[in-house]
């Protein structure tokens, strides 16, 4: 569970050394009291952006706000959140004003990324963005990145900026992901209802028990909570990069970080650093619908060395064309593996159970053998993991 920050916080220790971070700010830390967004925490968080900058690192910025920015500027007219249109519209009027705060607290010039499902989805829009953003801290930009919720469909939004913050840093290849928020750290238990509750300055790896001490959102505000932030973590631990949590109130605690002190929890990276395709393609948001197999092939598929050929396929489900990443699932519907299908899902239900050589006789041409190349391909069978906490 987590808190906000008091005099019982996580003591300081030493931030690992970094060049590159990916920074994420909650909403709770952006929102005014009365509505509307305010420099007050964030004014701290851009003095340490800008310490970072002089003595050469670099920091994207992956930012809340919009839609708390866009319902005060309607104040009393504006509409309720619970619909995704009125959060959309709610985002698209709040996304200037929350550049222009980041811009007035920057001496460099901001730059706006606004990513999509479909921008992480699809390879060749991954790679640009990621082009793009390494672009930017080429020019000495400072990028903010949110998701584009103007455009986002309800069943293909990504959710969260901490999960969209770690997707990031794996993106440009950052060492560390910090995640400021109203909580100073990850605790043994709910400190409001146990008072022996001690905050955990370190944690080896996200072990289940870890996982299970997460809560949900403690705001109105924001869209997540601890269980949102560990999510985020676990995924940039799969891409080797640590994730550093606490809390952006305390100015103190966000100087110190300038200083290579943090006093908040330390989340380590995984002891082998996954090949960037192969942390895509585990993490990256799928293509609505799957391709369903049988026991066979969810064996060869398990191993890890295999390519999926029509012959392994019982069906495709729902629908996803050539070249996007589509989860594997077994005859229960178990997930065995996502991938690069190298067919649409009706070529691939034309195809299932034949054999490789009859692809051109049955479609008129050919993309190659597999549905799934091996090397477009990984699988999602899930290791015993060790390690713990220090407290």
């Amino acid at each position: 569970m987590s808190r906000s920050s008091s005099a019982h916080g996580p003591r300081g220790q030493s931030l690992p050394h970094w060049r590159r971070a990916v920074l994420k700010v909650g909403s709770n830390l952006l929102a005014a009291d009365g509505g509307g967004l305010t420099a007050r925490h964030a004014s701290t968080l851009a003095d340490f952006v800008a310490a970072s900058h002089a003595v050469g690192r670099q920091v994207v910025l992956v930012s809340s706000g919009a839609v708390a920015a866009g319902r005060a500027l309607l104040r009393e007219h504006a509409p309720a959140t619970g619909d995704l249109a009125a959060r959309q519209a709610l985002a698209a009027l709040g996304q200037a004003p929350m550049i222009a705060l980041w811009q007035s607290l920057s001496a460099r010039p901001v730059a706006q990324v606004l990513l999509t499902h479909d921008d992480l989805r699809n390879r060749r829009r991954y790679l640009n963005a990621r082009a793009t953003l390494r672009g930017l801290l080429a020019l000495d930009v400072l990028p903010v990145v949110n998701e584009n919720d103007t455009v986002a469909v309800d069943e293909l939004k990504l959710g969260d900026n901490d999960n969209l913050a770690a997707i990031v840093a794996a993106l440009v290849d950052a060492d560390l992901l910090l995640i400021a928020s109203d909580i100073d750290a990850l605790y043994s238990a709910d400190p409001r209802r146990d008072p022996a509750a001690v905050p955990l300055p370190h944690v080896a790896a996200l072990t289940p028990d870890i996982l299970a001490m997460a809560g949900g959102s403690g705001s109105m505000v924001g869209t997540g909570g601890m269980h949102t932030k560990l999510e985020a973590a676990t995924k940039a631990a799969a891409a080797g990069i640590r994730t550093a949590l606490f809390s952006g109130r305390e100015a103190a605690t966000v100087a110190a970080l300038a200083e290579g002190r943090l006093h908040g929890t330390l989340i380590d990276a995984a002891a082998t650093r996954m090949q960037a395709r192969k942390y895509w393609l585990r993490h990256a948001p799928s293509a609505p619908g799957c391709i369903r197999v049988d026991a066979g092939a969810a064996r060869a598929l398990a191993g890890g060395r295999a390519s999926l050929l029509p012959g392994g396929i019982a069906t495709a489900q729902g629908e996803f064309q050539r070249g996007d990443l589509v989860e594997i699932v077994d005859a229960d519907g178990k997930p065995v593996a996502r991938g690069l299908s190298q067919y649409a899902a009706a070529e691939v239900r034309r195809l299932a159970g034949r054999h490789s050589s009859d692809i051109e006789a049955v479609l008129g041409y050919t993309h190659g053998h597999e549905i799934v190349h091996r090397d477009d391909l990984v699988t999602l069978a899930i290791a015993e993991t060790t390690g713990g906490i220090e407290a």
